[in-house]
């Protein structure tokens, strides 16, 4: 499981518009790296742009899964996972990261604001302790020990029925 790419933009009326973006493209090439990174700009950048206002989706393009969140007041998050990331953690994270940004970056500069004005350093941070959604995610976290608690269980019943049958 792995996360490429967290991005925000603005959704506009004709355009997406950069507020912040965050790579970790460590698992790439690196004479490939900077092609994979403007693709993966160009693909977060259509993608806001082709989804309605207060929408989630999650889009496969080629190897890469791209989920989307665009809000109510057109703030948008893009994250890019290989297709082994869970969704919903994908989309926790998006919930988490846009209304974290909201609170810290007001809305009337959106609009016009370049990702050099935006003070909203956490993406790294969010992208490095999202690439374990095991250890990032308390649902996911839960789930994991609730099928590891089944599979003990469920060794521990089929060797009491074999030694109540012999």
């Amino acid at each position: 499981m792995k996360l490429y790419a967290l991005n925000v933009l603005y959704k506009g009326l004709h355009s997406g518009v950069w507020l912040k973006t965050s790579y970790d493209l460590q698992t790439v090439g690196f004479f490939q790296r900077g092609s994979v990174q403007e693709f993966m700009g160009f693909v977060s950048k259509t993608i806001v742009e082709r989804t309605q206002t207060a929408t989630r989706q999650s889009v496969k393009e080629g190897e890469y899964m791209c989920h989307v969140y665009v809000r109510g007041d057109n703030l948008a998050g893009v994250v890019i996972s290989n297709h082994e990331y869970p969704h919903r953690v994908a989309h926790t994270l998006l919930t988490k990261v846009l209304d974290e940004f909201a609170a810290k970056i007001p809305a009337h500069i959106w609009p016009t604001a370049t990702e050099n004005q935006i003070d909203f350093y956490a993406l790294p941070e969010y992208l490095a302790r999202y690439q374990n959604p095991r250890e990032a995610d308390p649902m996911t976290k839960i789930q994991d020990e609730l099928d590891e608690t089944k599979i003990i269980l469920v060794r521990t019943l089929d060797n009491f029925f074999f030694l109540f049958i012999f």
